[in-house]
């Protein structure tokens, strides 16, 4: 369990950089108060063995900050664009680093690019579908030396229920994964 300890300004962002924005519509000029931040990939990982949904499971400081009794949110295995490569290859590593899969670059399925946050930072993500077993699992994942990251499998009989049960904080892409899996995998099935 996590608890908000301070709030604070931000004076020296690493991730982040606060702007505003002023512009014109409609000949009125306007301001708008926005973050500069990263693109990112996100990735819907189906087990095939298992027949489950591969998903991670985190503390985020900004639904702790909204929510103190729960902080913890049901993701698609994701990251920052942050260094020159492909978005593809950002995905394989991705899911080595949070799961523990090694995933072929060529495996991997492009959904879609969207864009997210679209309020605060308009950034883009890149969807990805993967199938996954157990011959390609090297380790337990858990993400980087300063995250904290359950890996946590979702039976596909009970994908459904889970997108729309509130019990379960869970992002938008975990429900769009959900969506085109059985719009497009399971359908063809």
């Amino acid at each position: 369990m996590g608890k908000i300890d301070a709030i604070k300004e931000l004076k020296n962002p690493h991730f982040i950089k606060p702007i505003e924005i002023n512009y014109t519509q409609d000949g009125v000029q306007k301001k708008w108060e926005a973050v500069i931040s990263h693109d990112s990939v996100a990735i819907l990982l189906w087990h095939r063995d298992k027949d489950a949904f591969v998903f991670v499971k985190q503390l985020r400081a900004t639904v702790l900050n909204k929510n103190p009794k729960d902080g913890y949110m049901y993701e698609l295995c994701a990251g920052i664009i942050d260094k020159d490569t492909s978005n593809a290859q950002i995905a394989k590593e991705e899911i080595l680093e949070e799961c523990g899969y090694d995933v072929p670059v060529e495996n991997l399925v492009k959904i879609s690019t969207f864009y997210t946050s679209v309020g605060i930072s308009g950034t883009h993500q890149t969807l990805y579908y993967a199938e996954i077993n157990e011959n390609m699992k090297l380790h337990e994942g858990g993400g980087i030396e300063e995250e904290e990251i359950e890996v946590i499998t979702i039976p596909t009989k009970d994908a459904k229920k889970f997108m729309f049960d509130e019990s379960y904080q869970k992002t938008t892409g975990v429900m769009l994964g959900i969506y085109w899996f059985f719009e497009n995998i399971k359908k063809k099935a």
